[in-house]
């Protein structure tokens, strides 16, 4: 009965098949009608009657949030990959974080152009150990903009999407969190999967920290900082100086932050390599060699040029050897393959979840 009503709603509404990578720094979304988009995780309201009259809106995001952020109350509602807002917090803060999330999704929602006639069905990529208290948040924050939502693993969508199910083992380094997760054909249980929040926002944090001690009156902003990184990332030998400008009382002055970056992306690789020696050693024996020869780095760390060689380097040392691959598209990997897992789910499946 369940799967002739869907049929019916199907014939009648149409449904848009959308996956998401909900995350601490970016959130993307790939949708069925062939839209892919991703916006900066941040949401900013006018602070008063003159932003409100500057600006006309009542809501901004992104990039647009972030070039208005003076005019703007600002919130990040994600932290370490997870709602700031878990349900049992009463106070303002935390109810203006729930808000912007729900607004977050929403602004998310209505960038993959479902038309007015179709149903949204929608699969959410989690941080692998997400409490449940946090998945039921993420949950009740998208039911506001979508027909049907359910969660996913992060690391599992990005498997799934590139249809590598068996002996893989997944890097998935996204702003707050890094999530591994082993794949052997099955759904990956707790045993499976480790999280930790060694990610991109901590190399942000020591990045901020080294360009401090060594760059006398140097003026930046952690938004800065992150753009340095995201332009000028990487370890072991460096590809190029990264020579930037930073203003000292207002004068642009030019820094060599070559070691700076390397020092501050350098810090991914023990925590990443201790979770893959962890997740292989225990592995079924016999299949330890085909799991350390598949790992597949994934998330917008994956972009940090040379992480894949270093991390192979110090697999050989710990492992006696391995192969680190990167997927093709990091800032959508995880938002393909929820849409895929969206497409695969049975029509009973989403029908229960309306």
């Amino acid at each position: 009965m369940m799967s002739e009503n869907k049929d019916k709603d199907a014939k009648t509404h149409g449904v848009l098949y959308i996956g998401m990578d909900l995350g601490t720094s970016r959130t993307s979304v790939s949708a069925s009608n062939g839209v892919r988009e991703t916006v900066c995780s941040v949401v900013g309201y006018p602070k008063d009657v003159v932003s409100q009259k500057l600006l006309k809106k009542d809501v901004l995001f992104g990039k647009e949030a972030l070039e208005k952020r003076l005019s703007l109350r600002m919130y990040k509602p994600l932290e370490k990959g997870v709602l700031k807002y878990t349900g049992e917090a009463k106070d303002q803060e935390a109810k203006a974080n729930l808000k912007a999330a729900q607004d977050l999704i929403g602004e998310a929602i209505r960038l993959a152009k479902p038309r007015a006639d179709e149903l949204v069905y929608c699969v959410i990529g989690a941080p692998a150990e997400a409490s449940v208290k946090n998945r039921e948040a993420i949950v009740e924050a998208a039911k506001a903009h979508v027909d049907a939502v359910m969660l996913c693993s992060e690391p599992f969508s990005v498997a799934y999407g590139m249809e590598m199910l068996e002996d893989v083992l997944v890097v998935d380094i996204g702003a707050g969190t890094t999530d591994l997760c082993r794949m052997h054909g099955t759904m990956p249980e707790e045993a499976d999967q480790i999280m930790f929040d060694v990610a991109g926002d901590a190399v942000d944090a020591v990045l901020a920290k080294r360009i401090e001690q060594s760059c006398p009156g140097a003026q930046f902003t952690i938004q800065m900082v992150k753009d340095l990184k995201e332009r000028w990332s990487f370890v072991g030998d460096a590809p190029e100086k990264c020579l930037v400008e930073l203003p000292v009382d207002g004068k642009p002055t030019q820094f060599d932050l070559t070691d700076q970056i390397r020092a501050a992306c350098s810090i991914l690789i023990d925590p990443i390599c201790k979770g893959i020696t962890k997740l292989i050693a225990t592995f079924d024996p016999e299949f330890q060699a085909r799991l350390k020869n598949r790992v597949l780095l994934a998330g917008g760390g994956s972009m940090i040029r040379g992480l894949d060689t270093a991390i192979e380097k110090a697999m050989k040392e710990r492992l006696g050897g391995g192969k680190v691959l990167r997927i093709e598209e990091p800032i959508y990997g995880g938002a393909n393959g929820a849409l895929k897992i969206a497409h695969d789910m049975p029509a009973d499946y989403w029908e229960q979840l309306r």
